[in-house]
């Protein structure tokens, strides 16, 4: 019990590395069968990591046995330990997706989904700077490979703008490693938690160039505005089990935003006290906005998906602009709702496209669906949850975003857009149910593919996380506020987890 910190990480490593060997790389069934039992296995230990964390409380893994700040550690607190078991949740439900055939469209994909499973877990889970670059990279040289699953020139074409931008990103995240690095001389983040608010005259303006630096890169993954324009095309164009996996990929981003600026420039930071507060605030408010437009104007389900991650991305920034632990407690269960809603969401998409011929899934006439009580039955439930209405999982979300705010300039500011953009979504859904459900020429089509077994228990799957996340509301908002606390206490977050350092 004591390595289950690097579970998350060891067990899609080693499931990855096993599937690149022969014989089972040149089996796809053997491979299947590898996925299931791998994804099933950190799903397991993710579980008992999170049972762990919450009655022992954080713990901290010294690589090597080298103790921090100079070796290598990873952090399990209760806010990574529930990220981490989000990631493997939504990779079990894909991976029971994808086996049904999306998997045979090219060559390594079950390898590199575990590989972009261990980098996700990894950027959850280190306690080091440096190292969040590394498991950013690690992520984002799979997610490069599965974005091009199955070719085409469009996947193409999105692929390039997604590899450039990212590779720019990169290197303003080692530009602001250095800088940080240089003024500090540490990448710990504890360790960078209890030095920076040492730092006065042009070694803070340093510190405050490199963290305003990463804020930029953190903003790219997150799709914050205006860095968020590569996201409707790129998930749009990925076959349907990336897209869906790539749902976890914003909060990758928005989750190294709350760490760093929370644990290393918060209020303990004497000159950079907040540093980040000041931009998030406009910008997240104008990435609702133009995430709601997008939303309004989306011609097909896919893009009202890809929209939708960014209205979502915006709420949540909005949360860390606010920065109370309210707030930070109400992005952690909307982070767990929006990420499988969306996930749900663009699987249903690729089914909704597959029984409509020609049409796709674009909002325009066609033919009856194959299986139209079940399309529309997963269409309802994922489209309640995601406007937010009750008494599924999203309405408890924004109530708990809205009931965040901490002053009458920011509710002012975060309700209505909040609203309105609830409002946007649900007038989308209606128009896209409406086309898709009512309006229609002809009898099904004898080609259409209906949803296998394994399709549809991935969905339900998925789905089933609206209701639950209600009826146990009570016991998640709680671990959630316990979360949110111990991240904004700098005496766990930070002092706690260096030895011998006392505040």
């Amino acid at each position: 019990m004591q390595h289950l910190s690097i579970f998350p990480i060891l067990i899609p490593l080693l499931f990855g590395a096993i599937m690149l060997l022969p014989p089972i790389s040149r089996d796809i069934n053997s491979q299947r069968i590898s996925s299931v039992i791998g994804t099933l296995f950190l799903l397991i230990s993710s579980a008992l990591l999170l049972y762990q964390i919450d009655t022992s409380g954080t713990e901290l893994y010294a690589l090597g046995s080298w103790q921090a700040p100079f070796g290598i550690v990873l952090v399990a607190d209760r806010v990574s330990s529930l990220l981490v078991l989000l990631t493997s949740f939504l990779g079990f439900a894909v991976m029971l997706y994808a086996i049904a055939g999306k998997d045979k469209g090219g060559a390594y994909f079950h390898p590199l989904f575990m590989f972009q499973l261990m980098g996700i877990n990894g950027a959850f889970l280190t306690g080091d700077i440096f190292n969040l670059f590394v498991f950013f990279e690690v992520l984002l040289i799979a997610s490069y490979a599965l974005l091009i699953h199955a070719g085409g020139k469009q996947k193409t074409q999105a692929t390039v703008h997604y590899v450039i931008l990212n590779l720019v990103g990169s290197s303003l995240f080692l530009f602001g490693l250095g800088i940080l690095y240089g003024t500090l001389g540490t990448l710990n983040m504890a360790d960078m938690a209890i030095k920076v608010g040492q730092l006065q005259g042009e070694n803070a303006t340093l510190a405050k160039t490199g963290a305003l630096f990463l804020l930029v890169v953190f903003g790219l993954k997150a799709a914050m505005l205006p860095m968020h324009f590569w996201l409707p095309k790129t998930y749009a164009s990925a076959s349907a089990p990336v897209a869906a996996l790539f749902a976890i990929m914003t909060k990758v981003g928005l989750y190294s935003i709350f760490r760093v600026y929370t644990v290393i420039f918060g209020e303990h930071a004497g000159e950079l006290e907040n540093i980040a507060t000041p931009w998030l605030w406009p910008l997240a408010l104008l990435t609702i906005t133009i995430g709601s437009i997008g939303v309004l104007a989306s011609p097909s389900v896919r893009t009202l998906s890809a929209n939708l991650v960014i209205v979502s991305s915006g709420s949540l920034l909005a949360c860390a602009a606010i920065n109370s632990v309210e707030a930070t407690s109400a992005a952690l269960y909307y982070m767990v709702h929006s990420t499988l809603a969306s996930a749900a969401l663009f699987l249903l998409a690729d089914l909704i496209s597959r029984q409509r011929g020609q049409a796709e899934d674009r909002f325009v006439k066609s033919r009856m669906f194959t299986q139209p009580k079940l399309m529309g039955f997963a269409f309802a439930i994922v489209a309640l949850s995601l406007v937010g209405m009750p008494p599924f999982s999203g309405f408890v979300g924004k109530v708990m975003i809205l009931q965040a705010t901490q002053s009458s300039v920011q509710t002012m500011w975060v309700w209505p857009l909040i609203l309105i953009g609830s409002l946007g979504a649900l007038v989308t859904f209606s128009r896209a149910g409406t086309t898709l459900f009512w309006r229609h020429s002809g009898s099904a089509s004898n080609d259409a593919e209906p949803a296998s077994k394994s399709e549809i228990a991935a969905i339900a799957l998925l789905l089933l996380a609206a209701p639950v996340l209600v009826i146990f509301g009570g016991a998640i908002t709680e671990y959630t506020l316990q979360a949110a606390t111990a991240l904004h206490d700098i005496q766990s977050s930070a002092y706690d987890l260096i030895p011998g350092v006392s505040r």
